[in-house]
């Protein structure tokens, strides 16, 4: 196997890894999804995983030699899909001994695949929040505006998205649009506590905080609490944005 290969492999690998992690899958089953890739192919791996970045280390377990790449952990939306698929397509590259140009393919076809519609999610989020109302005691005109306030909300986080606005502006924007649109409910008796406190449920970061519980309780110690940092910074940012539509409609909560 020439060196060109040797490399090309690693290359692959790496990026793979990578995706996963972008993903938000947690750490330890991005090591052995990305350990059984190697294998299908004949190499031993090792995997140093860090906030931003992986240093991947490669064997051939034949001619013994040995590659390195570094690769960026790229920004991605979560994906549970991916998560899915490329995990199922490991298991596959390892059981069938897929071919490279075949498990290229396949992992090609995984991640250019086109996402689901984002008037579709934009939908699904405001029906969940809605719902979210309804589980702590709202009424139904207060998880019509809670719904309404979410959609808003979400909206102005996908096009903020788009323009690559720093996320954490993006949570204290995105926030204060929800809740300030569910303070509408103010003007009507109603549930206007529980329409204004569920709007915002939707920019809870659920995942980076189970992934960091998971990484530290599975050793991962410092991707979980980078995790966890991160997760708790986005809190703190959703908070503020809540709190300023507090302070503007404080004396109508009295």
């Amino acid at each position: 196997m020439t060196n060109d290969i040797l490399l090309q492999y690693t290359k692959f690998i790496a990026g793979y890894a990578a995706h996963l992690m972008g993903c938000g899958i947690h750490t330890s089953r991005v090591i052995r999804n990305t350990r059984r890739i190697g294998e299908s192919l004949n190499f031993d791996l090792q995997i140093s995983v860090f906030q931003k970045s992986m240093i991947l280390t490669m064997q051939d377990k034949e001619t013994q030699k040995t590659f390195s790449e570094v690769v960026e952990i790229p920004a991605l939306p979560i994906s549970f899909e991916h998560n899915s698929e490329l995990s199922a397509l490991s298991w596959e590259a390892v059981d069938k001994r897929l071919p490279f140009d075949v498990l290229n393919d396949k992992y090609t076809k995984i991640i250019s695949a086109p996402r689901i519609d984002p008037l579709f999610v934009l939908l699904l989020v405001g029906f969940a929040n809605a719902s979210f109302c309804k589980l702590f005691g709202g009424d139904w005109m207060s998880m019509v505006i809670v719904f309404s306030a979410t959609i808003a909300g979400f909206f102005v986080r996908m096009q903020m998205l788009k323009k690559h606005i720093n996320h954490y502006i993006i949570f204290i924007v995105s926030s204060f649009t929800a809740s300030l649109l569910a303070s509408t409910s103010l003007i009507f008796d109603i549930t206007s506590d529980i329409a204004i406190a569920t709007s915002v449920l939707y920019l809870i970061p659920g995942v980076p905080l189970i992934n960091g519980v998971i990484d530290i309780v599975e050793g991962h110690t410092l991707t979980g609490i980078s995790r966890l940092t991160n997760a708790f910074l986005l809190i703190v940012c959703v908070a503020i944005g809540l709190s300023i539509t507090l302070l503007l409609v404080h004396d109508r909560l009295l």
